[in-house]
């Protein structure tokens, strides 16, 4: 998907997203060099880990989303190092301690051949016994092809902007659509509609598992929480604690 003509609108609806801040924030603080973040986004998570003074680099594929966050840094009074470029062909000058993909960065991976380049390709980032660490949603979805609005309502500059979404889900190909309808009705009262579509490709616990021991990785420690408890029925996100594996 591109993320260009619609940087703004995801930076309202995720602005204020605080559920993984404090955990990726302590995993970086704690980490002994540099830190890679993939899918940086507007800056939501990397604003957060400069501000506590980690050394992070963000990668991120859309130039939009990297302009809103350059913003955020303008406003924050920070400096953020952020690289445009893909997560399966990037190559930059430097290794790292530690690599973070938050927020289900990884689920714009859309085949097994993506998906196992990416992975390469952050292992060939990492520092020997280098720490790979993501969170992914469990897959669990609404109603599909069903209008439905989330309660994301915005106000700016006098207009009323409502979000409304559509999924379709293809379960033989573990993929989730979601269309949205971003309706902005102005002070006069004219309504402006804008669509996007965001196609995700969800995974289960232990395809995720044997795909990072195909990549060179570690088998990897998984939590159903950010605070680190178990994986069950009732968890909404799965998150994967792993190192780079030497030998291979």
């Amino acid at each position: 998907m591109n993320y260009d003509d619609f940087a703004d609108l995801y930076d309202h609806q995720y602005d204020l997203y605080r559920d993984d801040l404090h955990f990726y924030g302590q995993l970086c603080e704690r980490a002994s060099g540099p830190v890679l973040e993939i899918g940086s986004g507007t800056g939501r998570v990397t604003a957060y880990l400069a501000r506590r003074g980690v050394q992070v680099t963000g990668l991120e594929p859309s130039g939009g989303m990297i302009a809103y966050a350059q913003a955020r840094a303008v406003r924050e009074n920070l400096s953020l190092n952020i690289v445009q470029g893909d997560v399966k062909t990037f190559a930059l000058d430097q290794n790292f301690t530690l690599c973070v993909a938050p927020f289900n960065a990884l689920m714009h991976l859309y085949t097994p051949n993506e998906q196992l380049r990416a992975l390469e390709n952050i292992r060939s980032h990492l520092e020997p016994g280098g720490q790979f660490v993501f969170d992914l949603s469990v897959p669990r979805y609404g109603a599909t092809n069903t209008v439905r609005h989330e309660g994301e309502t915005f106000y700016a500059n006098g207009s009323r902007t409502d979000v409304f979404l559509v999924q379709r889900h293809d379960e033989v190909k573990q993929g989730i659509v979601t269309e949205y309808s971003a309706d902005t009705t102005a002070p006069d009262g004219t309504l402006k509609r804008r669509h996007y579509t965001l196609t995700q490709r969800y995974y289960h616990r232990y395809e995720v598992e044997w795909l990072l021991r195909c990549a060179g990785f570690e088998s990897p420690r998984v939590a159903g929480s950010f605070q680190g408890g178990p994986l069950d029925s009732g968890s909404e996100v799965m998150v994967f604690q792993t190192r780079r594996k030497e030998g291979v």
